[in-house]
């Protein structure tokens, strides 16, 4: 490329020269300059198009690197939607778990095909992808250097940045200032407000069940419903009517940008005055506004002296204000708008992952019942009919056991995506500029050479004596991220489930109905795709 520029800039230098030796019309000269500008133009686009990408791939396979063909502009995009589509196509048989080739198939097929480190193609760009998790813990540890990707679909963005997208001295920053609304000790004051959602949802339950004590009802919805009330109430306290209203928005939002991502995104589209551009605005708007003025009401009774630091918002901006001041400058802290995007991504990442985790235990133990009794068996005998408190939901070791299971097999999060905006050595693999790296956790989770023989099966004693005996301090139980970056609400999210599971036990059985479609699908987490229909036996 280089020389094919130098070549070009003499011959332009020669085209003036001979230009100044003789009388050429005017026309003439511009139509020369234009040419040559436009074969210049040309050659930029294809060496990033085509000479570019082809270059990369002979650098990554001269190191022993396999992959995929690089294919002209969309690289192997339309392949894996093709194979998406397929996949989505075709339930799997209950008792399945081997739930890969579905969720992801197109990876799994080049995992397969061209080993656990191997690339593919996202556009023009090339996808080093790991489930070694030597390679995994090196990644996440060097969270400076391997940073959350910025490309995309920037309509995604609309729906939280805050601390998921912050990078350096700003992650730095927020996390310092977040941290106290996730510590066990603030958590352990949520309890009640985690009662007050749980039952509201058991009521509904039981008001369904008809005089045979038993009904069939999808309780997928009614764990994002919960699990929305929750961090409704613990976000935004007394004003958890305003945040349901937001969290409303939220969810349209969500459906939207999904039905958004699902297409090709064209750069600039989303300025376009269509109907779904203008109500994704129109929603993010009213969201913004909305927590905005549950902020400025805070602010205004912090500064009269009131103590509001008993749910997430107030203890974020307690925190907030005493970095300010501790510092002495609001450079130091975050501004309004920041303290927004972080309230919306507590509803976005808290409600989903929560969600998610209580639907698949549901649905695995309505499979496996003597672990359904175990878990009821355990809860009784701390509980009793009792209200769960603390000190016993810290103890209910089988269902610690049964949680993690369900987190290996079905992790919220199946991917994890990080881009290189340097030449890096990761391994013994020399990564070029602009490579993403992807760290395929539902394989490592999946990895018969990891997990052994029975990888596929649903055995909670496995996790008996903890996490890192069984996975003997590898890298390879991620579910909810690893390294500095993990994720900082598994505290909250594991204590609601707990909280959630234990009384579902207490007062009901299940099963699956035979109207159920075991069909795992990742929009941006691990879903069930039609659903999760169960049969409730009332105890």
């Amino acid at each position: 490329m280089d020389h094919f520029i130098n070549y070009s800039n003499h011959k332009i230098t020669a085209f003036f020269f001979f230009s100044s030796q003789m009388e050429v019309s005017p026309v003439f000269y511009v139509v020369g300059v234009a040419a040559i500008i436009m074969v210049l133009y040309v050659w930029r686009v294809l060496n990033w198009l085509w000479f570019e990408p082809k270059k990369i791939e002979k650098f990554l396979r001269d190191q022993g690197l396999e992959g995929t063909s690089y294919r002209f502009v969309f690289g192997d995009l339309k392949e894996i939607v093709q194979m998406t589509i397929e996949a989505k196509s075709k339930p799997m048989s209950p008792n399945d778990h081997d739930i890969a080739p579905r969720v992801f198939p197109f990876y799994h097929k080049s995992v397969t095909i061209h080993g656990k480190n191997c690339f593919t193609w996202m556009g023009t760009k090339p996808m080093v992808h790991t489930s070694d998790p030597s390679i995994i813990r090196e990644v996440l540890a060097n969270y400076c250097q391997f940073q959350k990707p910025r490309e995309g679909n920037p309509l995604t963005k609309l729906l939280a940045k805050g601390l998921l997208y912050t990078e350096a001295d700003q992650w730095i920053k927020h996390r310092k200032i977040i941290n106290p609304a996730f510590h066990v000790e603030k958590i352990k004051h949520m309890i009640p407000t985690f009662y007050v959602s749980c039952s509201e949802m058991i009521h509904k339950w039981d008001e369904m069940v008809n005089k045979e004590n038993l009904f069939e009802v999808d309780v997928w919805p009614h764990l994002q419903t919960f699990s929305c009330d929750v961090i409704s109430r613990n976000a935004f306290g007394s004003s958890f009517e305003e945040g349901r209203k937001i969290f409303e928005l939220q969810r349209e939002l969500t459906e939207l940008i999904i039905e958004a991502v699902h297409s090709i995104y064209i750069p600039g589209s989303r300025f376009l005055p269509t109907k779904n551009n203008k109500r994704m605005k129109e929603i993010d708007r009213e969201v913004k506004a909305s927590i905005k003025s549950i902020i400025d009401k805070r602010v205004v009774a912090m500064e009269s002296g009131e103590t509001l630091n008993d749910d997430l918002l107030g203890i974020l901006l307690d925190s907030n204000h005493k970095e300010i001041k501790q510092q002495g400058s609001s450079h130091f802290g975050l501004s309004i708008d920041e303290v927004i995007e972080e309230c919306k991504l507590f509803y976005f990442a808290g409600q989903e992952t929560t969600g998610n985790m209580l639907v698949w235990t549901m649905i695995l133990l309505s499979q496996h019942v003597d672990w359904q009794t175990r878990a009821r068996e355990e809860v009784l005998h701390v509980f009793g009919e009792k209200i769960p408190d603390i000190n016993g939901l810290n103890h209910l070791k089988v269902i610690n056991m049964i949680f993690n299971e369900v987190l290996r097999l079905y992790p919220p999060v199946g991917i994890l995506r990080r881009l290189i905006h340097e030449e890096t050595k990761l391994g013994n693999i020399t990564l070029p500029t602009g490579t993403f790296v992807q760290l395929n956790t539902l394989f490592l989770h999946h990895d018969q050479d990891i997990w052994g023989e029975d990888v596929k099966e649903f055995k909670p004693e496995r996790f008996s004596e903890g996490v890192s005996k069984v996975t003997k301090g590898q890298a390879s139980f991620l579910p909810f991220g690893g390294g500095p970056r993990i994720c900082i609400g598994q505290n909250f999210t594991m204590l609601e489930a707990k909280m959630m599971f234990a009384m579902i036990l207490q007062r009901f059985s299940f099963e699956l109905s035979p109207s159920y479609s075991h069909a795992p699908h990742a929009i941006a987490t691990l879903q069930p795709q039609f659903g999760a229909h169960l049969i409730l036996h009332k105890r």
